[in-house]
Parts: structure tokens; C-alpha cells; sequence
């Protein structure tokens, strides 16, 4: 384990609470949901004229990665100061570990839970898209996995390039923008979404990038100021791309539109970033002296060590809500802004709270879980190669009873989330320091054990005489030299002696 405790920077803890906050919230205000007896019927509120300009703000998304970015440099810092000398293997495999650790109650409750509720006679619509949301925003975690396996070498590019690689990065995501929507004409096809999610490296890289660069200081630069232009470059230059180029309005994909902005990610989301990041880096001294007061630190540790537990189970309390209140009691969401929302809209939210609150007291414990992991690298590496897929089969097909017949499934998925830990946790084989080898063994002579007592009898005078005190002999003074200050006699009634030369 860790001998020294992660450096914390107030300001990357409270964007990271902040956006998953302001995650959590969208995700419960959005749904339009009702039921007619037979389908369950989606909309989204955002989707409504005039809604757009929210999403600039609450696409919080470029916050999540620019303070993962930057917590991981932080992390890495403190294992390069550890005494101990952690290895990179080791720290991967930790940060992998507390990953995946919250996706394993989630998986061994919803794979069975969906056929549990079609066999006790519930809807088969609802079920479906319950099972389906309940994996979906897990895409996260899984590009997550992708970055924490990459760090040490992320942190050496920096270190080489010192920021020149989050240019070349930025200059990717617009060339496969350029390849996507210009040479290829559009997002129809498999090509060109195959290009857009090359994007998925690049923009969410660049940010995450940019995170270990403030955190090796490189953005003490920016301030106030300097942080209010850099917002205003941001907001400008995607004003200009929504409004001459393919980009949409909203910076969250909503249905029916032919363009979205976050899936695949586009380049857009990099002006949203600088828009987001100069808002929040002008804001920084007064953010930094809010979150040194002591309830709000106390506050910031208490969510730091459950964020993954609030991100995971927000969507699982999201369905249990709809489904009691729209499939169960026949409500439906009112028209947005109206008395009706705006009475309801509190117990809806307020109910959501109760059951996710409930929700993070059960399964936080596996988050806040420690455990020396110490895996050799190959263990690392295929863990890795194990959880991201994982975690990306369930971002595609969720829970859905139906995929059960597919060899690669829900149920596929968790098992290879399950063998990845697996690996991670179990331990490294260690030989006792204590034994010798059995080559070593096997390869010393057979007249050694009866030549030790002889050796040892003939040694044995000679260490007695050592060990003897003998009284210390009279040194003479060496010519040229004086006796150390500290053995000077004190009180003497002799004058100070004369430095003889050389001394």
C-alpha cells in the first residue's frame, strides 16, 4: 500500500463533485416519461426550443476528464515521492482496481433482475429499457480504463513535450472532424462513425492531457483575467462552429437529431472545455478558499470517496422511481415549466435522492474498499485488456434479457469484468527470504554440512579472542595534528595550544 497519502488539490475535487453533481441532476431532469399500458414512451426535456444554451453549461463531461487528468498526475507524484518505490505495474493496477470494483454488485444484481421482473409478469418494453439505461452511461468508466492503463506514459510525454502533445491531440480531433463531415459528407454509414469515434482518443485525451498539465503546473499562467479571455475564445470559436459548420446546437445528443456532439465525441467539445475551464480558472482562488473551510473539505473527502458508487447507481435509482411512479402508478412527466412541474418536479427529485442515498449507504463500502493489489504488469495489461471491453459491451447492449442467446453478452461482459479483478487481486508470488533455493540447494556440495562443525571449532578461538576487551593502549599525538574541539580539555591551566602547520 501507499505509505503516503494522495495529494489533494481542492479545486480538481470540487469540478469533479461539481460535474457529477450536475451529471446526476441532468440525468434526473431530462426524462419526458409516460406509459400508455403497452410501451413506455421517452422524450427529453432539452429537446424543446430555446433548451440548447443549457447544455453549453451542463455538458460537464471535458470537467470529468480534465480533473481525472490531473488527479492521476497527482497519484503518480505521490508514488514517485513513496519510499517504498511503487512500481508503475502497481499503481495501474490499484487505480484499475478501485475502477472496476463498484461495477460488480451492479452486475450481480441487473443480470439477474431483468428476468426475475418478466417472470413475476411485469411489461417486457419497460424491462428492456430498463436493462438497457441501467449499463449505458458505464461507457465512462470503460475510455476511463483506456487513460489509467496509458498514465506513466501520458506523464512522460508531458514531461518531454511539455504541453505540445495536447496541441497535437486538439489539431487530431479537428482533423477527424474534417475527414467526417467534409471528405466524407456527413455521419451516415459505418466508415464515418468508425472515423468519429477515433475522437474518443482524441478530445477526451486532449482534456485528460490537459489535467496532467496543470497538475505539473503548467496553467498557473492562467487567471482571472487571462481565464475570462480564454472563456470568451471558447465560447466564440463554438458559436462559430455551430452556426457555419455540422455541429449542433445542443451539446448532448438528443433523438431524432442526424448530428450529435457526444457520440462520437466531436471537436466541438473542445470549445466547450475552454469555455467551462476559463470560467472555472477564474474562479479558482475564490473556489480554493471556499473548499478550505472545514465542513465543506469534510463534505468534498465525504463525496471524493463515492463518487463512483453516486455515478454507477443513479441510473438503476432513475428506474426504480419510473417505474413505480409511470409504470406502476400511471404518471406521467408534465409539460415542462408548467404549475404541475414545477409542485411535482420536487417529490420526483426528492424521491430519487431517498432511493439513491439508500442506493450509496449499501455499496459505497465497495468503493471505500483497500486492497494491496500487486499484480505483475502482464496481470495488469490483461486486466485492462479485460475490463475495458467489458465495460463497453455493457455501454452497447445494457442488461437486455433478450442478448442472453449472444455469445457476447451482459452475462460474457461481467465475466470478463470479474476475471480482471480477479487478476488484479490476486497476489504476487513472493519466495521466503528465509529458504534458499532447491538449485542453490541441490547444487552445493555433499561434504559441506560435515566440513560447517570443523570450520566452526577453528573459528571459534579466534572469535573469543576478539571479543576479549583489551585495554585501550596510549595514543601518541601525531605530529601536525590537535585533538578534536569537542575533546579539548575544558578549565585547563594550560594557554591554547600552537596550530602546527598542516593541521
Amino acid at each position: 500500500m501507499f505509505t503516503r497519502r494522495v495529494e489533494r488539490d481542492p479545486f480538481v475535487d470540487v469540478l469533479r463533485v461539481f460535474a457529477v453533481i450536475v451529471i446526476v441532476g441532468l440525468h434526473w431532469l431530462m426524462p419526458e416519461l409516460s406509459y400508455d399500458g403497452e410501451r413506455l414512451i421517452r422524450g427529453n426535456t432539452l429537446a424543446q426550443p430555446g433548451m440548447w444554451p443549457i447544455t453549453w453549461l451542463c455538458q460537464v463531461m471535458p470537467l470529468i476528464f480534465f480533473a481525472g487528468g490531473a488527479a492521476a498526475a497527482y497519484s503518480w507524484r505521490t508514488r514517485a515521492r513513496n519510499a517504498s518505490g511503487t512500481g508503475a505495474a502497481r499503481w495501474t493496477g490499484q487505480r484499475l482496481y478501485r475502477l472496476a470494483l463498484p461495477v460488480l454488485p451492479l452486475a450481480a444484481i441487473w443480470l439477474p433482475l431483468p428476468y426475475l421482473l418478466l417472470l413475476l409478469g411485469l411489461p417486457t418494453a419497460p424491462v428492456v429499457m430498463a436493462g438497457e439505461i441501467t449499463g449505458r452511461l458505464l461507457w465512462f468508466l470503460a475510455v476511463y480504463v483506456l487513460f489509467t492503463t496509458v498514465t506513466p506514459a501520458l506523464i512522460a510525454l508531458h514531461r518531454r513535450w511539455r504541453g505540445v502533445e495536447i496541441a497535437v491531440l486538439a489539431a487530431g480531433a479537428v482533423a477527424v472532424d474534417v475527414l467526417r463531415f467534409g471528405l466524407l459528407g456527413g455521419t451516415d454509414g459505418a466508415v464515418g462513425d468508425a472515423i468519429g469515434y477515433v475522437n474518443v482518443a482524441f478530445v477526451w485525451g486532449a482534456l485528460y492531457q490537459l489535467g496532467i498539465a496543470y497538475a505539473h503546473g503548467r496553467l498557473a499562467w492562467l487567471h482571472r483575467s487571462r481565464a475570462c479571455v480564454a472563456a470568451g475564445i471558447g465560447l466564440l470559436v463554438t458559436a462559430v462552429g455551430v452556426a457555419a459548420g455540422p455541429y449542433p446546437a445542443s451539446m448532448i445528443g438528443m433523438p431524432g437529431s442526424p448530428v450529435s456532439a457526444m457520440n462520437p465525441p466531436s471537436a466541438a467539445l473542445l470549445g466547450i472545455a475552454t469555455l467551462q475551464l476559463g470560467l472555472a480558472f477564474a474562479m479558482r482562488h475564490a473556489i480554493r478558499q471556499w473548499a478550505s473551510g472545514r465542513t465543506v473539505s469534510h463534505g468534498l473527502a465525504w463525496m471524493s470517496q463515492r463518487l463512483l458508487t453516486i455515478y454507477v447507481w443513479h441510473t438503476p435509482a432513475l428506474v426504480l422511481v419510473s417505474g413505480i411512479a409511470v409504470v406502476g402508478l400511471g404518471w406521467s412527466t408534465p409539460e415542462l415549466f408548467s404549475a404541475d412541474w414545477r409542485r411535482e418536479i420536487q417529490a420526483w427529485l426528492a424521491g430519487l435522492a431517498l432511493v439513491l442515498a439508500a442506493l450509496v449507504h449499501v455499496f459505497s463500502r465497495v468503493e471505500r474498499r483497500r486492497a494491496n493489489v500487486d499484480a505483475p504488469a502482464w496481470r495488469v495489461g490483461a486486466a485492462a485488456v479485460l475490463i475495458g471491453p467489458g465495460l463497453l459491451e455493457l455501454t452497447i447492449d445494457g442488461f437486455d434479457p433478450t442478448t442472453a442467446g449472444d455469445l457476447v453478452g451482459p452475462a460474457t461482459a461481467s465475466l470478463a469484468i470479474v476475471s480482471g479483478v480477479t487478476l488484479l487481486r490476486v497476489p504476487r508470488r513472493r519466495r521466503d527470504p528465509g529458504t534458499m533455493p532447491a538449485a542453490m540447494t541441490a547444487a552445493m556440495p555433499s561434504t559441506m554440512p560435515a566440513a560447517i562443525p570443523a570450520v566452526r571449532s577453528a573459528a571459534m578461538p579466534a572469535v573469543r579472542s576478539a571479543a576479549t576487551p583489551q585495554p585501550p593502549a596510549a595514543r601518541t599525538p601525531e605530529v601536525g595534528t590537535t585533538p578534536p574541539p569537542s575533546h579539548q580539555p575544558t578549565g585547563s591551566h594550560r594557554g591554547p595550544e600552537r596550530e602546527s602547520v598542516g593541521a
